[in-house]
């Protein structure tokens, strides 16, 4: 059976891979809004799609069945779908890759999924996730960042993964990049953990901004802001109607203000982004010509 069905076999200049998964990487649903985000306005357009068959138990994520008119009717299957994207402005292409994180053999879906990317020249990837933590919903949202990969660490100015535990699909997914030679990082923005039950497109405009600033990409997400400041006015309108919750808000504003729970991700300028572009850049050369 066909692991990947390809719909079309794009031709892409230097593309780099970005991925999200619904799912236990996805915290206030973050992670997949902001890719979605930026695949709608990059214009990105599917050219594959995953069998659902070997990955998938449908007992957890079930198929839904469809009407299409009055006498037929269809069922739409659980989806993993790479898309690829030329976004203005700079020198790579995109591959994206969003759906629901499988239940079943994620090695062999890590592999077939990296064979994709390499094929299509792939040279680095990078994946969006988002955690629940005891951050308020009032102040910025902290987004982290980490790889494997040292040199690209000390480039990014990014922390070398020392966390061992549990891992989703993302984790995953960038261990299979790294042993095929592919450098890898990811960015986890920070959800709280006491409104983890509605999107957050707060979180989503953090890790749109953060990809844009890695890719040297512009982006203008007004809607997002937009749907970020009604996001915050809705939950401390929920808040302030509870006496002992707008107390742990004001608990968490404090120690947040004390002690930032993350060191990576406060806006940069745009001389920051620009450095931080030309690093991406710079290491990626140097990584093509190492090997």
């Amino acid at each position: 059976m066909e692991l990947v069905r390809w719909e079309r076999r794009p031709e892409l200049h230097r593309p780099l891979f970005l991925t999200a998964f619904e799912g236990w990487n996805d915290a206030g649903d973050a992670a997949t809004l902001a890719i979605t985000y930026l695949a709608e306005t990059w214009g990105a357009e599917r050219f594959a799609t995953v069998d659902p068959e070997d990955f998938f138990d449908f007992t957890s994520a079930r198929p839904l069945t469809r009407l299409l008119d009055e006498h037929s009717r269809t069922i739409d299957w659980p989806t993993v779908e790479l898309l690829s994207a030329s976004p203005p402005g700079i020198d790579h292409d995109v591959i994206l890759l969003r759906g629901i994180e499988p239940q079943l053999r994620w090695r062999t879906f890590c592999g077939a999924i990296v064979d994709v990317v390499r094929s299509l020249g792939a040279e680095m990837a990078i994946g969006l996730g988002a955690l629940l933590a005891d951050v308020p919903h009032t102040r910025p949202v902290r987004v982290s960042g980490s790889t494997d990969d040292e040199t690209l660490a000390l480039r990014l100015g990014l922390t070398h993964s020392t966390y061992e535990g549990p891992t989703g699909i993302l984790g995953v997914l960038h261990y299979a990049c790294h042993q095929a030679g592919m450098p890898s990082a990811s960015f986890w923005a920070a959800v709280p953990h006491y409104v983890h039950q509605i999107p957050s497109p707060k979180a989503a405009l953090a890790l749109v901004e953060r990809s844009a600033e890695v890719l040297g990409a512009r982006v203008n997400p007004l809607e997002l802001r937009v749907a970020a400041d009604e996001y915050e006015r809705q939950v401390s309108e929920r808040v302030d109607d509870d006496e002992d919750a707008a107390a742990y808000v004001t608990q968490l504003e404090a120690a947040e203000d004390e002690h930032p729970t993350f060191d990576i991700g406060v806006p940069l300028s745009a001389g920051d982004a620009t450095i931080l572009t030309d690093e991406v850049e710079r290491f990626l050369r140097e990584h093509r010509s190492d090997g």
